[in-house]
């Protein structure tokens, strides 16, 4: 009785069952297949899709769980402050104008602090016992040799023994032909 096959009603409701779990794993139905909204919007930002329709609040927790190296390596902090702005209704340049690099209005105290900036030519300053001249880039060759890698600096000083070598050798011959047998 144990090879005997499933009556057609009850194969068909096993099929159907199957066939509804996988469309509903397929369209994201299942439990902890939604993404974070942070999630979805910081992974928005960095394929350069528009941020608008979400909340402040989602805004709120991208920002916050915006990694580091996004943060660092992209502007998707400000495009999603921008987006905040603009679902604010702060904004006046829309949702596609804030990823087009709209410009963000500065606070006071950002302003205040923008000001104080000297706007001309700024005199040498007294830096831990030495003076330091702006746009002025002292060099000399031990600092340049000394912050090249040690592999690199054994191939140059290999190449100009090897360069003497062969220059000497060249000159002894030169000098050895011209002489009278």
């Amino acid at each position: 009785m144990a090879n005997r096959p499933a009556p057609a009603g009850r194969a068909r409701s096993r099929c159907a069952l199957a066939v509804a779990l996988t469309a509903s794993l397929a369209l994201g139905f299942a439990p902890g297949a939604h993404a974070d909204v942070g999630a979805t919007i910081i992974e928005r930002c960095t394929h350069g899709q528009p941020l608008s329709g979400y909340t402040q609040q989602d805004y709120r927790r991208a920002l916050q769980e915006l990694p580091a190296e996004v943060e660092e390596y992209s502007d998707c902090a400000n495009l999603i402050r921008r987006a905040q702005l603009n679902a604010a209704g702060a904004g006046s340049a829309g949702a596609s104008g804030a990823e087009a690099g709209a410009p963000i209005a500065l606070t006071p105290s950002e302003a205040a602090s923008l000001h104080s900036v000297p706007r001309s030519g700024a005199a040498p300053l007294r830096v831990g016992g030495s003076v330091v001249r702006p746009g002025v880039v002292h060099t000399s060759v031990s600092s340049a040799l000394s912050t090249l890698p040690t592999p690199l600096l054994a191939t140059v000083a290999l190449l100009v023994a090897a360069a003497l070598l062969w220059g000497g050798r060249s000159i002894y011959d030169r000098v050895r032909a011209r002489r009278p047998s």
